[in-house]
């Protein structure tokens, strides 16, 4: 059964990046079809996403050797690393007592249209109290802490193709 799975980097970068790609049409499913605007933190997760699968079709298209292997293994973990940072985050101000949640700030128009770049990024990454709101669950998890499970899911995808050397080009 083992061997029916066993692929090359190459596939398996492939399969990440097409996995990233979903989670993506999934928030924009979410955002123009059901009617649910992404908040900071949302957006921030949407581009770690983009970042890890940019990772992976670099890594799939070009089809390194055992060092380029790893390095875009050790890449794609770490971009996937960061955006499982941010969801953390963005659970951990959902679980948050109604009076310990930020105040809802300026929608995010505003404040790539007003504030400084390194205020709108802080804004993006700390989160606001519309980020503690939760909008959808499926089986009692709600989307970020879904996606954080994706992250890791994708961590783990590129950190394995380090050790994935039997059915590689040498």
């Amino acid at each position: 059964m083992w061997r029916l799975i066993k692929f090359t980097p190459r596939v398996w970068f492939l399969l990440g990046f097409l996995g990233c790609m979903t989670l993506l049409a999934m928030g924009a499913y979410f955002q123009f079809v059901q009617g649910l605007d992404p908040c900071p933190l949302c957006i921030s997760q949407r581009l770690a996403i983009l970042a890890t699968g940019m990772v992976f079709l670099i890594a799939a298209l070009h089809n390194p050797k055992q060092k380029g292997i790893t390095w875009y293994a050790v890449s794609g973990a770490v971009t996937a690393l960061s955006g499982a940072a941010i969801s953390i985050r963005h659970v951990w101000l959902q679980h948050l007592p109604p009076e310990d949640v930020p105040e809802c700030g300026p929608g995010l128009d505003y404040v790539l249209q007003n504030l400084p770049l390194a205020e709108t990024i802080k804004l993006m990454l700390s989160g606001t109290g519309d980020c503690a709101k939760v909008d959808w669950t499926l089986f009692g998890f709600s989307m970020p802490a879904w996606t954080l499970a994706a992250f890791l899911m994708l961590a783990t995808l590129s950190l394995l193709q380090i050790l994935n050397r039997e059915t590689n080009q040498s």
